[in-house]
């Protein structure tokens, strides 16, 4: 068994692109990113020393710029701004984007920036949001993959449910107030 397991272990360890990472973004993978509401962003120090850090925003926050670039507007937080000393040190990360409605998972490597570029300003900006932008961050695709659904947890949220519900509190509030005629 040890060996077995050492041995899937040095296939893992093998360059990702030869283990079936595509290098470039697809129409679906876009699709899927156009989506998702949240994503986990993966950095390391000059060191090594891993860090990761959960991103949120309205479905299509993270953009799509071309087949190779994503970006994303890092507005003002807590004031902590490790993922961009990071980035400075070491540039490469890792998006882990999940849809846990659809229970579906993207992989996406490659290296990342912060820039104050005005195209990227506006291009990124979701509008609506109480917060000011203070930078992009620029994430160039190395390589993406794509798992299986299995073990995901299927999780819907809030905006999803109200819709999905709509109909039907709008007709217990007609049958609610029939109810009340018909005792008058």
């Amino acid at each position: 068994m040890l060996e077995t397991t050492k041995r899937r272990y040095e296939d893992a360890a093998a360059p990702v692109l030869m283990r079936g990472w595509k290098p470039e973004l697809t129409a679906s993978i876009g699709a899927f990113i156009g989506r998702v509401d949240s994503f986990y962003l993966g950095t390391a120090d000059a060191t090594g020393q891993p860090y990761i850090q959960h991103r949120g925003g309205p479905p299509g926050f993270l953009r799509v710029i071309d087949l190779r670039t994503l970006a994303f507007a890092d507005y003002s937080g807590n004031q902590q701004y490790v993922t961009v000393g990071h980035l400075e040190a070491n540039p490469k990360a890792f998006l882990f984007l999940m849809d846990y409605e659809r229970r579906q998972r993207v992989k996406i490597f490659g290296t990342a920036r912060a820039t104050n570029d005005p195209t990227l300003l506006r291009a990124t900006d979701v509008g609506g949001y109480d917060a000011e932008i203070e930078r992009v961050i620029v994430f160039d695709v190395g390589g993406w993959t794509a798992n299986c659904p299995q073990h995901i947890p299927r999780r819907i949220s809030e905006a999803t449910v109200d819709a999905r519900t709509a109909v039907l509190r709008a007709r217990v509030a007609e049958l609610a107030a029939e109810n009340a005629r018909l005792r008058n």
